[in-house]
């Protein structure tokens, strides 16, 4: 199976409302409303020309520059049999952080949204057990977040000469 075919069967089934298709290092990548992530993923794994039943990843990505649309969720899915693999984002706001999880679908799901929620704070909604599993409970804060300066700003005992600024 190639990506134009999988590509052909996406647009054929969801027309216009999966965008920004593109090919890197030979893994079809596209973007979803994140309302239709469980309906993508669902037709993924249904149709019998795809087959895309093994969830590899889910992860977050922060976008600061990208005002309502800030933080992604990304699934990457992989055909065992033809060994075809893809990637999709869905966008949602940081102040409406809620994607609708896929643990339902793939069992695989329970732990990468409960560790993309710990990092990212995307509130995966219907998730069964949706807690921290890697940082303590009384964070509050995302640590993945672009939200903070990388180096202490209040520091003395550097000099920026040094460092080439």
């Amino acid at each position: 199976m190639t990506n134009e075919q999988v590509k052909s069967r996406l647009i054929e089934k969801f027309g216009e409302a999966l965008t920004d298709f593109e090919e890197s290092y030979g893994m079809l990548s596209f973007h979803a409303p994140k309302e239709m992530n469980l309906k993508v993923l669902q037709f993924l794994y249904d149709d019998e020309a795809l087959e895309f039943r093994f969830l590899t990843d889910i992860t977050g990505v922060h976008y600061p520059a990208q005002p309502g649309a800030e933080l992604a969720v990304v699934y990457h899915l992989q055909n065992l049999r033809t060994r075809t693999r893809l990637r999709f984002k869905v966008f949602t706001s940081v102040a409406d952080p809620k994607v609708f999880t896929a643990t339902r679908l793939y069992e695989s799901a329970n732990w990468m949204e409960r560790e993309t929620y710990d990092f990212f704070g995307i509130d995966f909604v219907g998730h069964p057990n949706l807690i921290r599993i890697l940082n303590v409970d009384e964070m509050d804060y995302f640590p993945m977040r672009k939200e903070f300066p990388l180096e202490d700003q209040t520091r003395i005992d550097k000099d920026d000469e040094m460092f080439g600024r």
